[in-house]
């Protein structure tokens, strides 16, 4: 038995706006679109993708997976995403290294440190 690890699927309600919003963030491109989905990959052909698609619901509570980043720069890194519009985000992190973002609707990403070259 063998498994491809194939996309993160991430629940919105408006998929278009959001997957644009993380395509700008991650510099990613569009795969894939549909009414209600849209699909990002690193490439044409890079897997796992980012698929997102709409749901009636909003989010409610903190999700039980979110997506680490680790960053050239984090204090940069973190001040460009809060210009594109994500939030800073409390899930009861305390005095960590890395700096607990939200999208625009309200999913939580980290952006670790920097980590050292070699």
């Amino acid at each position: 038995m063998s498994l491809f690890w194939e996309e993160v699927v991430v629940d919105c309600r408006d998929p278009k706006v959001l997957g644009r919003w993380w395509q700008e963030a991650l510099g990613w491109i569009v795969v894939g679109e549909s009414d209600d989905e849209l699909e990002l990959a690193a490439a044409e052909g890079a897997h796992p993708t980012l698929l997102f698609g709409a749901v009636p619901e909003g989010k409610t509570v903190k999700n039980r997976l979110h997506l680490d980043f680790v960053p050239d720069d984090q204090a940069a890194e973190v001040g460009r995403l809060l210009g594109l519009g994500a939030t800073r985000a409390d899930v009861g992190q305390r005095d960590v290294p890395w700096v607990v973002l939200a999208d625009p609707e309200g999913n939580e990403f980290c952006v670790l440190s920097a980590r050292p070259v070699g």
